[in-house]
């Protein structure tokens, strides 16, 4: 009597098992028709190399997240409780609650760019409450009926493969089936090797699409066994990086429908750099120390950020000085500049400039004891940074301006925000828009800037640093110290939305 019981016990969870591999087999495709829309989101390969990692790692890693679904929760319970009913009623559910937590983060990342997680859990809350807010009804009539019509389906794919069970083990296909995916699975790890070996946008851009994606790469591996010369690779790193398009001059399109006057001039102050005695001088007029401001340890590239407003890579800053930037070409009754004689840097043309009743002037000064304060706003800025690890380093920003000061301060400041604020001071505005925010009416956007092949992203005081071998570092704006703080993909995705308006799409 106990042999038969225990045979019996046997029987029933080597069929549960089975069944579970079947049923997981059919949720493996519902499951790659919603993986579909992950691609969709994003821009399709351009490449045949591209498009074999799509397919393979779209399917492989579709059918592992099911497969590890299984192996979390089906499996364990068809040993632990061997009830059939239980099983199956309790699987179905399961499998409904993970199919809408994957319609989920599929509509999470075609709306913020990134997936959900322990790191972006306030930004998808935000989304939630946007929808909620906005249209309630329709929210719950979605989400109801996508769960019900869910539910059903798995109730009546469960009753299916428990009664077709034998029918299906009977064709065999199943070992060929799962040898497939296995060995796509494989192969999109391989493919990924080579690509991030040999730098191929083309597949590395793809990392991040699918949830819970961690594809294997090469550098670490192949340098540790002096295969891969990381020099190398840093500089073939760097002319990829500077043949992007968002790193070259792109042209934009002045417009000033309401000009302004010259009443109250902004004054815009731009010194090479500032002693301790000058900050005292500063503080001793009544100016007031901006938020952290940061900017390039390279004079040209500073000069590049300041008077043009866009990312350019190293090659193209001295072309673009060349000549003067498109807003004071098509308003130059709108702009005046003042460089002082023994101002150590900066192209001829700024000497050309001198229009003292413009209503917005710059001025490049070496000392604080020449400067006169204006009886408008006057923003104070020294050019470049001195840093011996970073390329990008905070410097002194001073300001009188109260309109400025009844802002919220920022985390921090950029060069790249002087000219979008200098122009709306003239009532003008840009098209493409630019990369720097309007210091009077900020985006809420993660601030971006890009310096010597390095990325810096910066969130309240959060600072992300992407050096030019992918390594990355965190550190507090405000005191430049190290957070232990894993890297914040939603907050450079955000950040990265700034490239777009520099686009000429």
């Amino acid at each position: 009597m106990v042999l038969e019981h225990n045979l019996s016990l046997v029987n029933k969870v080597n069929r549960l098992l089975s069944w579970g591999h079947w049923f997981t087999f059919f949720n493996i495709l519902l499951a790659l028709v919603i993986t579909a829309s992950y691609w969709l989101a994003e821009p399709l390969p351009q490449t045949i190399t591209g498009w074999s990692y799509l397919l393979s790692n779209w399917l492989g890693h579709t059918a592992f997240l099911c497969f590890l679904f299984f192996i979390l929760t089906i499996f364990p319970l068809s040993l632990l409780f061997p009830s059939q009913k239980h099983v199956r009623g309790l699987g179905a559910v399961l499998a409904t609650l993970a199919l809408v937590l994957l319609i989920f983060d599929a509509y999470v990342y075609s709306s913020l760019g990134y997936h959900i997680g322990n790191t972006s859990w306030q930004q998808t809350l935000e989304l939630m409450r946007s929808q909620i807010v906005t249209n309630l009804r329709n929210f719950i009539l979605i989400v109801s009926v996508t769960a019900a019509g869910l539910l059903a389906f798995q109730l009546t794919l469960s009753n299916f493969c428990w009664k077709k069970v034998g029918r299906l083990q009977a064709i065999g296909i199943g070992r060929p089936i799962w040898v497939f995916f296995v060995g796509c699975f494989t192969l999109s790890h391989l493919i990924h090797i080579w690509a991030d070996a040999q730098l191929n946008i083309d597949v590395v851009r793809q990392d991040n699409v699918l949830p819970l994606s961690y594809p294997a790469t090469a550098k670490s591996f192949l340098a540790r066994h002096r295969l891969l010369d990381r020099q190398e690779r840093a500089s073939s790193q760097q002319q990829q990086l500077d043949a992007l398009d968002y790193l070259k001059p792109v042209p934009v399109q002045l417009n000033c429908p309401t000009a302004a006057s010259a009443e109250k001039a902004l004054t815009i102050v731009i010194m090479p750099s500032l002693s301790p005695t000058d900050k005292q001088h500063l503080n001793a007029l009544g100016l007031r120390q901006l938020a952290p401001h940061f900017a390039p340890t390279q004079t040209n590239e500073a000069l590049g950020q300041l008077l043009f407003g866009q990312f350019v890579a190293a090659p193209h800053v001295d072309a673009l000085l060349t000549e003067p930037p498109f807003w004071l070409q098509q308003a130059p009754e709108l702009f005046g500049i003042e460089v002082a004689a023994d101002f150590p840097a900066g192209p001829a043309w700024l000497h050309q400039f001198s229009r003292p009743e413009a209503p917005v002037q710059l001025r490049f000064l070496t000392q604080v004891s020449t400067l006169s304060l204006p009886s408008g706003p006057l923003l104070l800025l020294e050019l470049t940074a001195s840093h011996s690890y970073w390329k990008m380093a905070p410097v002194a920003a001073w300001y009188r301006w109260p309109e400025l000061r009844q802002q919220p301060q920022p985390a921090a400041t950029l060069h790249l925000d002087l000219l979008p604020t200098l122009l709306a001071y003239a009532g003008c505005n840009t098209t493409p828009g630019l990369a720097g925010d309007n210091l009077l009416a900020p985006r809420n956007l993660p601030k971006l800037a890009i310096s010597q092949h390095e990325i810096y992203s910066f969130y309240k005081d959060k600072l992300v640093i992407i050096r030019e071998d992918n390594s990355f570092g965190i550190w507090s704006a405000a005191t430049g110290l190290p957070l232990n703080e894993r890297f914040d993909m939603p907050m450079l995705v955000d950040a990265l939305q700034r490239l777009p308006a520099l686009s000429n799409e």
